[in-house]
């Protein structure tokens, strides 16, 4: 059984001591699942557990040492060394095989990854690093591909009720010894305000208990003005330098692209309560409106500059009104990425083919002696012909007749893509 010193944090204190007390991450810990029947046998290798803060991957780690009695090391990535790896490395060499947790693996830099990974080949330590970013971005390849990554996640709201009544129960390790009464709306918002977060929900319920005195009748009245107190508002899943960084500008990007002005709004007001950089924003902006609005709507790439160079000017607070203007207006213009697959085709074409060369009459003739190559020879200057247009090969021989460019048939685009089919008929036509 683990052993938790009175002075511990409620949220420490409550950590579950046996795969039956764990609570969450059925996607993963299920009966049928591999790491509950790895746990269960004792033959869990090397793994990595990702996910966000306050989701089981201590918890589940000092499990895991327990369940297969082995000798449990804990680093921290942050503080540890080369040197203190090599003494963990050299004790189980004397003692027999030791379970090393690596808590915040992704501080790791490349030199301490590379010195690690002997002590995992050798079996002379089972490693597990819990880490809050993506392995595949911070984790080296050699050392992720001899563990197993288990994503875990934020838990769900049930989860999180059932952590809380399990502590207001328990009279050994939680608070079973006070008289409490959490009404209903207080359990309600430490659930959603917790985020998916066990030990932010445990931290905010044990601080509330704590310093609330109790009624007449001994009773610490926990209600929801005690809750809002204690969790000032829901933990803000964001890290500016982190993974959430890619996945909520995913988010803002992909929402844009679906025409749901609501939703991107949503992942806008994230980044920018997260203390995202709003040149980073932006940036990102201009590329959707050329990307995902394109030739649908080509003034979007105009407001999408203007509001850059606008959102630099005024800088934060206000700069949030500009970006939130272009990101509904984006959101709300018709779509096409034609341009964006149209280049991406020639730079398939020219990457990989032999294109031949430029057509003689469309090469430089200015400079002297170009004639003699016969540069320039024949060429139709096209200002000289009726609508400024005539008739002329302008690809390299080995491509004519490629068409790049496949215009979308709503928006601006829709004439661009009458123009195209006109002047494919003027041609056809001689």
């Amino acid at each position: 059984m683990l052993f938790y010193p009175e002075h511990l944090p409620l949220a420490a204190r409550m950590r579950p001591r046996s795969l039956d007390e764990f609570v969450g991450q059925q996607h993963i810990l299920a009966k049928n699942k591999l790491l509950y029947r790895a746990i269960k046998a004792g033959r869990l290798g090397s793994a990595i557990f990702y996910g966000p803060p306050g989701t089981g991957k201590t918890a589940l780690a000092e499990i895991i040492a327990c369940t297969a009695e082995r000798p449990f090391e804990r680093l921290n990535a942050v503080t540890c060394g080369v040197k203190d790896m090599r003494a963990i490395a050299e004790k189980a060499r004397r003692s027999g095989p030791v379970i090393m947790f690596m808590d915040e693996i992704h501080h790791l830099n490349k030199s301490q990854q590379d010195a690690l990974l002997p002590f995992v080949e050798q079996g002379l330590v089972t490693l597990i690093g819990s880490t809050t970013e993506n392995p595949y971005f911070e984790v080296n390849d050699a050392l992720r591909s001899r563990s197993t990554i288990f994503q875990f996640k934020p838990l769900q709201p049930e989860d999180i009720e059932k952590i809380i009544k399990n502590a207001l129960a328990d009279k050994e390790r939680g608070l079973g010894n006070y008289k409490v009464n959490l009404t209903a709306d207080a359990l309600e918002h430490l659930v959603d305000a917790s985020g998916g977060d066990a030990r932010s929900a445990l931290n905010a319920l044990e601080l509330g208990v704590l310093t609330t005195e109790p009624d007449e009748n001994g009773v610490i009245q926990y209600d929801l003005a005690v809750a809002e107190e204690c969790l000032q508002q829901s933990r803000l899943k964001y890290d500016k330098a982190g993974d959430s960084h890619y996945d909520v500008a995913s988010a803002l990007i992909k929402s844009i692209r679906g025409s749901d002005p609501h939703a991107a709004l949503h992942y806008l007001a994230r980044m920018l309560a997260g203390g995202e950089d709003v040149k980073f924003i932006a940036r990102r902006l201009v590329i959707s409106a050329a990307e995902d609005v394109g030739l649908a709507q080509p003034q979007a790439l105009q407001i999408a500059i203007a509001g850059a160079q606008a959102v630099q000017f005024v800088g934060m607070p206000e700069a949030r009104i500009i970006l939130g203007e272009v990101v509904i207006y984006l959101a709300l213009c018709p779509k096409s990425n034609s341009a964006y697959q149209a280049i991406d085709r020639a730079l398939w074409d020219v990457r990989n083919k032999d294109c031949g060369s430029v057509p003689l009459h469309l090469r430089d003739a200015h400079y002297k002696g170009a004639a003699k190559f016969g540069h320039g020879t024949n060429y139709k200057y096209a200002h000289d012909y009726p609508g400024g247009w005539v008739d002329q090969q302008y690809l390299p021989d080995k491509l004519v007749g490629t068409e790049y460019y496949r215009p979308k048939g709503y928006g601006v685009e829709l004439k661009l893509k009458e123009k195209l089919n006109l002047l494919k008929s003027k041609k056809a036509k001689g």
